[in-house]
């Protein structure tokens, strides 16, 4: 909040004196750091997930009005990449698990005790590897919808390089709840796929994808 670059996004956006008219109609629940501060202070959150879900709102309504490649687009996704990642750690430093997807909460009760009733296993080097390989049998359709499920559940596992039109996955970034639905979504494709190409006996050869 205190930092100088963060000053844009401390009060809400004044559509009407800056004359983006537009602005109630795509952006549906504006929010703002200065709302959550007071928030805070008036223990008005649950849950940690709770407060951390608005400040990427904030992120999301800006990137989300401004195009891609401005300079408020870049500045929000900069401070999105710092705020989760600072956010990993406070989490790590205070023993609480990864929120499991959607909005608010952990899944299970207010406390940093995680529920052992539908908790995702965390997956292993080897399955990390085959889905990083998986990614490149897949096509660009499917490939893209497993960004989109990243970037809406698990936003810290996404790194955009706008200047470049580039998606970078991090597959060390994924959290377990999120790992086992991509991968669940990549081997079904990889064996849809392989199905296909047994059944064409012609000459076509394998179609490959790639992650650029």
């Amino acid at each position: 909040y205190s930092r100088a670059d963060a000053e844009p996004f401390r009060e809400p956006v004044d559509w009407k004196t800056l004359g983006l008219f537009d602005y109630p109609q795509l952006i549906k629940k504006p929010m703002d750091l200065g709302q959550i501060k007071k928030k805070i202070e008036k223990e008005q959150y649950t849950t940690l997930h709770d407060a951390a879900e608005d400040v990427r709102l904030v992120w999301k309504n800006c990137m989300q009005y401004n195009a891609d490649g401005s300079d408020f687009f870049k500045l929000a996704d900069s401070l999105k990449k710092r705020f989760e990642d600072r956010y990993a750690k406070l989490l790590k430093e205070l023993n609480i698990p990864p929120q499991t997807g959607g909005s608010g909460g952990t899944g299970g009760s207010g406390s940093g005790s995680s529920s052992g009733r539908g908790a995702a296993p965390v997956p292993t080097l080897d399955e990390k590897r085959t889905f990083a390989k998986n990614l490149y049998k897949i096509s660009k359709e499917e490939l893209g919808k497993v960004i989109v499920d990243l970037d809406a559940g698990c936003p810290e596992a996404i790194t955009k390089n706008s200047a470049e039109d580039q998606v970078e996955i991090n597959v060390d970034n994924i959290t377990p709840e999120s790992f086992q639905s991509v991968n669940t979504y990549v081997s079904k494709c990889v064996s849809d796929a392989s199905g296909r190409k047994k059944k064409s006996t012609g000459g076509n050869k394998t179609k490959k994808a790639r992650t650029s």
